[in-house]
């Protein structure tokens, strides 16, 4: 799994439109960021303007439980429909080794560019390259709902984005 953090904005924005809320200064609005970032019932909504633009090549199985956070983010996908059948597929290309027999298995369906039968054999540690922008509330309610997930790459994720943003802070709430 690798996860790059390609690009963060919003911050400015998000707190001239706090100050709006709160009939205050953009500064004074950066001061209070820390104190409202864990406030829900909208109170924390300016994290909401906050973008992260992330780089992630996860496999199958990780981006089935990613695919859940739909709200506040976007993603475009290095898809299998355009570039399975462009290249033989080596144990790079999976998250853990898998069978030699089985990646013979696959490049043989590759070369006679069997489509359907590819897609029903790819295993699910099959590596996805996407670009994901994501909004800090919604890596906020990721956080929280999968800190302890027992899928390792959860907290593989969680560590970068954590230690490449501007603003961890706002996302690892008290």
């Amino acid at each position: 799994m690798y996860i790059k953090v390609l690009k963060e904005c919003g911050y400015e924005e998000a707190a001239l439109g706090f100050s709006l809320s709160y009939n205050s200064t953009v500064n004074r609005a950066k001061e209070l960021f820390p104190i409202y970032a864990d406030k829900q019932g909208g109170e924390n909504k300016f994290l909401e303007s906050i973008f992260v633009w992330l780089q992630v090549d996860a496999p199958r199985f990780w981006w089935q439980q990613a695919d859940t956070y739909r709200v506040g983010s976007s993603k475009q996908s290095e898809s299998t429909m355009h570039t399975i059948l462009r290249s033989m597929l080596s144990q790079e290309n999976f998250e853990y080794a898998i069978d030699e027999k089985t990646l013979e298995r696959l490049n043989s369906l590759i070369l006679e560019k069997d489509f359907d039968q590819i897609k029903n054999e790819l295993p699910e540690g099959f590596l996805q390259k996407r670009v994901w922008v994501i909004n800090y509330k919604t890596l906020q309610n990721m956080y929280n709902q999968r800190k302890n997930h027992k899928l390792s790459q959860w907290q593989m994720f969680f560590y970068v984005v954590l230690n490449n943003i501007e603003h961890p802070e706002f996302i690892v709430t008290k």
